[in-house]
């Protein structure tokens, strides 16, 4: 975790939000706090609320109940694990700027990028950032100020005078990573923001997320993919049906919640495992397709049966991760778009 001193101070919060379309419950009763300086996870998967979570904290959609406020360089301390507290903690959360009363205010604030480019394409990459910085009422002379800065920092310097239709998509997301920077934001609201990039592509844009965390940049971020969550979240908030069911750091969670060795044992007869006496060895396993997992305290008893008794089946020894969290509070089964 990042510079303790920042952990204690809220900059955005949000309390038991709540959404309903007819009479489905999409996002129920949901609360956290971003502290300056933090990386906030929102995890979970499709259908979990994450979306409309993110909707609320933009003012795009309105909660059935709870609410959000902004503190804008911090306001009141919190304990990382939830929870505020001041002396009058209840009476802090209605001090700060609120939404929707003060929308326009908390969006000056904030910078976003969404799961699909909303770049104009008639536009080339420095026009985008101009034209997006004048809806923040910036001046065009200190948005040019900023454009080569950005472009720098988007690895795009040479692509300035290109239109967003002839960049690759990697290039297309660090610029509107850059666009979401114009206004020089406090909190970053990212969602999914790697998406169809390949690993190169998301690699950079992890090192670009670092870069602006280590500047004192607060990020929430959605994500599907764990290795990203567990590489630059501070703490994850672990969303299913709505609701949230986890929160804590990345090895907090995996240390709490499941067991420190995985063996993986797949190929031809992998599944006549779930009946052989190795079973026993695990405290847990589960079945994927034709994979076993084994889920144990001490995995060297059981790769020494496995190599015995099923020398031609095909084993993975790892340490638990944040996949296997994901996958254990929120189920195997595919969920289909909501």
């Amino acid at each position: 975790m990042r510079d303790n001193a920042r952990m204690h101070q809220v900059l955005f919060e949000a309390r038991n939000l709540t959404k309903r379309y007819g009479d489905a419950t999409v996002v129920n009763d949901v609360s956290f706090a971003i502290a300056p300086g933090e990386c906030l996870g929102v995890i979970g998967p499709n259908g979990a609320g994450k979306t409309t979570t993110i909707r609320m904290c933009l003012g795009l959609t309105t909660p059935d109940a709870g609410g959000i406020t902004f503190h804008p360089g911090g306001g009141i301390t919190f304990h990382p694990a939830g929870g505020s507290t001041h002396p009058a903690a209840e009476n802090t959360f209605q001090n700060g700027l609120q939404m929707p009363r003060d929308a326009l205010a908390i969006k000056a604030q904030l910078g976003v990028v969404t799961q699909f480019d909303t770049l104009d394409p008639d536009f080339s990459c420095a026009e985008n950032l101009l034209v997006y910085g004048r809806y923040f009422g910036m001046a065009d002379a200190a948005i040019r100020a900023r454009i080569a800065q950005l472009l720098a920092f988007a690895a795009l310097t040479h692509k300035a005078s290109a239109k967003p239709g002839e960049l690759s998509g990697g290039m297309r997301r660090r610029l509107s990573l850059a666009r979401a920077l114009v206004n020089d934001p406090q909190l970053l609201l990212l969602d999914e923001p790697t998406t169809g990039l390949d690993p190169q592509a998301r690699h950079l844009m992890w090192e670009r997320l670092q870069t602006l965390l280590g500047q004192g940049k607060s990020i929430l971020l959605t994500t599907h993919f764990m290795d990203e969550a567990e590489r630059l979240c501070s703490r994850l908030l672990v969303l299913d049906h709505g609701k949230k069911i986890a929160e804590g750091t990345p090895r907090d969670l995996i240390n709490q919640h499941l067991e420190p060795d995985v063996v993986e044992v797949y190929g031809a007869g992998a599944l006549a495992l779930m009946d052989s006496p190795l079973k026993r060895l695990a405290a847990r396993m589960e079945v994927s397709g034709e994979t076993v997992f084994f889920y144990t305290q001490d995995a060297k008893l059981l790769l020494q049966g496995l190599a015995e008794d099923y020398p031609k089946l095909r084993t993975l020894h790892r340490p638990a991760n944040l996949e296997d969290l994901f996958l254990k509070m929120t189920g195997r089964q595919i969920r289909e778009d909501a």
